[in-house]
């Protein structure tokens, strides 16, 4: 198993720019696919932007061109740079990981999930 904490969220105006991170512990000797989703109020968990454990991604066509994910394999961590920030990207963000190989934005099929940060964005 592994475990997953983000960190990162925060209050800006909207344009701003915020970098959320991802520690993930326990079970590092395997890669994982990963991710990061978003959650507003009175909506479904969506996916944001993923990472196969092959290094492939996919990002929501909402963000695509202003969040850029990345991996450190190395220190186990996954990033989410997001520029160009609007109010309708606030949410509660989370970070998930699964053991295969793939790059869906579908949150039912990821195993393990931090407890999410919150990002907010006022215009």
């Amino acid at each position: 198993q592994v475990q997953l904490v983000e960190s990162g969220g925060g209050s800006v105006q909207a344009g701003g720019s915020l970098r959320l991170s991802c520690a993930a512990s326990g079970d590092t000797n395997r890669r994982y696919s990963m991710g990061w989703f978003r959650q507003a109020p009175g909506k479904e968990r969506e996916g944001v932007a993923t990472i196969a454990r092959d290094g492939a991604t996919s990002y929501a066509v909402s963000v695509k061109g202003r969040f850029t994910i990345s991996k450190d394999n190395a220190m186990n961590t996954l990033d989410l740079q997001m520029n160009n920030l609007t109010p309708e990207d606030t949410a509660m963000y989370y970070c998930a990981a699964d053991s295969y190989n793939f790059r869906t934005l579908s949150a039912g099929l990821y195993n393990y999930w931090g407890r999410g940060t919150q990002v907010t964005v006022s215009s």
